[in-house]
């Protein structure tokens, strides 16, 4: 990256962190009304969102759930993706500047609160309504990320859709196709994936009938203590012959569990995700992936996910994330 300069000091490095709007239910006032946590910072006397570096080699995910833990003591259920701020800070010793950008997803509270590991960085975690939290918070970037996070009155509810992972060459499979197994890169992507997927605690988990696609969750689904459902209408095959059952299939999981998590194929994900993504416009595309004239479709990698999230209420994509790899930031 190239050095930034501001006033004539040279930017000293781009530092990546990751954060969460902790929610959860609370009553006021024998009202139930939605509770956020913020933290106070001794250091600088401030209110502010849970958030912290990545370590080497961590996704935003992990880092998202591990800083919140940290500063919370609460581990977070991951929901939607609110956006990125980025701000510069003077580097340590007063030479340079910081450039750091921060990730932040909408998290639930779904555990008890369990004791802090002791540290000098934060010294109170408080909850607030979320006008209490906007009045609270220090930084103008955190109350656009905490309006971002209030426009949904309710929680979204989540499709996780995974590409099956790498499973060698179809050519040199002498067997019948659907129960051709992962390749060995194909099983570094599923432990990849079964590190980044439980961090959405998906209540249910489904695959299209082929071998690749349960391999490519079935990990997850040992993790979570799931079983695999196979979903007929999601194979190539059956969405060649009806796409349009595929689309409704999927619209229904919507309705069976909060979170769902799907493998399919390359020649299904991209015309699933494809008209979703396209009926969303104006003010409600924020943080929907939007095609330029140069994409044909949506990206379906091996090995990859969108997390597509919905409406609580309705079938509109709200957001929706896209990773062409678990391993990556």
């Amino acid at each position: 990256m190239a050095a930034a300069k501001d006033h004539g000091v040279r930017t000293a490095k781009h530092v990546r962190a990751a954060g969460v709007v902790l929610w959860r239910l609370g009553a006021r006032s024998g009202t139930t009304v939605r509770e956020v946590a913020l933290v106070h910072r001794p250091r600088y006397d401030d209110w502010s969102l849970p958030k912290g570096k990545a370590e080497p080699g961590e996704t935003r995910h992990a880092t998202a759930v591990r800083e919140t833990a940290e500063e919370t003591g609460v581990r977070p259920v991951l929901d939607r993706l609110l956006g990125e701020v980025s701000y510069t800070l003077p580097a340590a010793g007063g030479e340079g500047l910081i450039r750091k950008t921060v990730t932040y997803y909408a998290a639930r509270q779904v555990t008890d609160v369990v004791e802090r590991p002791g540290d000098d960085e934060v010294d109170q975690v408080r909850w607030f309504s979320q006008a209490e939290a906007a009045d609270r918070l220090t930084y103008p970037h955190d109350r656009v990320i905490l309006r971002r996070f209030a426009e949904l009155d309710g929680d979204s509810r989540t499709i996780l859709l995974v590409r099956h992972a790498k499973a060698g060459s179809r050519a040199k499979w002498s067997q019948p196709d659907e129960l051709r197994p992962l390749s060995r890169a194909g099983r570094r992507q599923s432990a990849a994936l079964d590190r980044l997927l439980p961090l959405f605690a998906p209540s249910r988990v489904c695959s299209a009938p082929r071998t690749r696609c349960r391999q490519t969750v079935a990990g997850t689904a040992a993790l979570l203590g799931l079983p695999v459902h196979d979903e007929s209408a999601l194979s190539e095959e059956a969405y060649a012959a009806d796409p349009e059952r595929a689309r409704l299939r999927l619209m229904a999981m919507l309705d069976e569990a909060t979170t769902t998590l799907v493998c399919s194929q390359g020649g299904v994900i991209p015309g699933l995700v494809r008209p979703l993504t396209d009926a969303v416009t104006g003010g409600d595309s924020a943080g929907v992936w939007n095609a330029t004239p140069d994409d044909a479709e949506p990206p379906s990698k091996k090995g990859s996910l969108w997390v597509l999230s919905f409406h609580p209420t309705r079938p509109v994509l709200i957001g929706s994330e896209y990773l062409s790899s678990a391993e990556h930031w």
